[in-house]
C-alpha cells in the first residue's frame, strides 16, 4: 500500500508539472500565432491548451478514481477515467473539426505568415511536446485516462513538426497556402487518432463486452464442467479498464451439489480468464428460471 501511495503520488507530480508547462506553452504560441498570422500556429496553441485541459481532467478523474467504494457507488470510483477519457476525446473530435472549417476558410482567402516566429515558436513548442510525453509516457500505458492525455500531447508534437515544415516553406519559398494545408494534416490526423480510441471507451460505458476474455470461449468452458447441463442470462462486461465482471445462472446437473458445482466454475474462471468478479445463480432444468434470456 505506502508503495502504491508513492507511486500515485509521483504520478500526480507528474501531470502537474505536465499542466504547467503545457499552460505557459499555450499563452507563447497564442500571441506568436497572433503576431505572425499564422493560422497553423494559433491552431497548435488551441490544441495545446486542450491539452493542459485534458491534463486537468485526468488529474482529476485520477484523485476521483482512487476513492474506496461507498454506498452510493458500490463499484468504486474507477469509471471516472473512463468519463475523462471520453471527455478529452470528444473534446479532440471537436477541435479537430474546428481546425478544418477554419483551415478550409484560409484556402479561400490566405494572408500573410511571417515564417521565423512560426518555426521558433513551433521549435519551443515541440521541446515543450516532448517533455510533456516523458512525463506522462509510463502512465499511459495502463490507464485509459491518461492515455487519452498522452494522445493529446502527441497529436500536438506532430503538428508542431509539421508547423515547423510549414514555416520553413513559407520562409524559402512563400508558399502562404502551405500554412492552411498543415492545418488540415493536423485536424485528419487528431479525427482518426480520436476516432479510434474513442470506441473502446464508449464499449466500457455501454457495458459492451471486452475485447478479452472472448465470451463465446469462457461459455464453452463452463459447458465443459461435468455438473453443468447448460447456463443462461449471461453478462460480460467491465466495471473499468482494469476490472471485468461476469455473471450467469448454470444450470446444474440433477443431484449435483451446487455450492461445490459454482465453487469449481469459479475457481476455473479465474484461473483460465483472470475473471474474478464473479456472480453464479445455480438452479435445475426441472425448477426452470422465471428470468431466463
Amino acid at each position: 500500500m505506502p508503495h502504491d501511495h508513492h507511486h500515485a503520488a509521483t504520478g500526480d507530480r507528474r501531470i502537474i508539472w505536465a499542466i504547467g508547462v503545457n499552460m505557459v506553452l499555450t499563452l507563447a504560441q497564442i500571441i506568436g500565432g497572433v503576431l505572425s498570422g499564422s493560422l497553423a500556429l494559433i491552431a497548435d496553441a488551441i490544441h495545446n491548451f486542450s491539452d493542459a485541459i485534458s491534463l486537468i481532467v485526468a488529474f482529476a478523474a485520477r484523485r476521483i478514481a482512487r476513492r474506496p467504494r461507498d454506498d452510493a457507488m458500490t463499484f468504486g470510483y474507477g469509471r471516472a477515467e473512463v468519463v475523462a477519457a471520453l471527455i478529452n476525446y470528444t473534446t479532440l473530435l471537436v477541435i479537430a473539426v474546428y481546425l478544418v472549417a477554419e483551415a478550409v476558410m484560409r484556402l479561400i482567402d490566405p494572408p500573410g505568415v511571417d515564417g521565423w516566429i512560426v518555426v521558433i515558436i513551433a521549435g519551443v513548442a515541440l521541446v515543450v511536446d516532448v517533455i510533456t510525453a516523458l512525463l506522462t509516457f509510463a502512465m499511459a500505458k495502463d490507464s485509459v485516462n491518461i492515455r487519452a492525455a498522452f494522445l493529446h500531447n502527441v497529436a500536438d508534437a506532430l503538428g508542431s513538426v509539421a508547423v515547423i515544415f510549414a514555416g520553413t516553406l513559407i520562409l524559402i519559398y512563400d508558399w502562404r497556402l502551405v500554412d492552411p494545408l498543415v492545418t488540415l494534416g493536423i485536424a485528419a490526423y487528431i479525427l482518426w487518432q480520436a476516432g479510434r480510441e474513442v470506441m473502446p471507451v464508449i464499449r466500457i460505458l455501454m457495458l459492451g463486452t471486452p475485447g478479452a476474455p472472448d465470451l463465446a470461449r469462457v461459455t464453452d468452458h463452463i459447458r465443459a464442467d461435468e455438473g453443468v447441463e447448460d447456463l443462461h442470462h449471461v453478462h460480460l462486461w467491465q466495471i473499468d479498464e482494469h476490472r471485468t465482471a461476469f455473471q450467469a445462472h448454470l444450470v446444474v446437473t440433477q443431484g449435483a451439489d451446487f455450492a461445490e458445482v459454482t465453487a469449481r466454475v469459479k475457481a476455473a474462471l479465474a484461473d483460465q480468464f483472470n475473471l474474478r468478479h464473479v456472480t453464479l445463480e445455480a438452479e435445475t432444468a426441472q425448477k426452470g428460471c422465471a428470468d431466463r434470456d
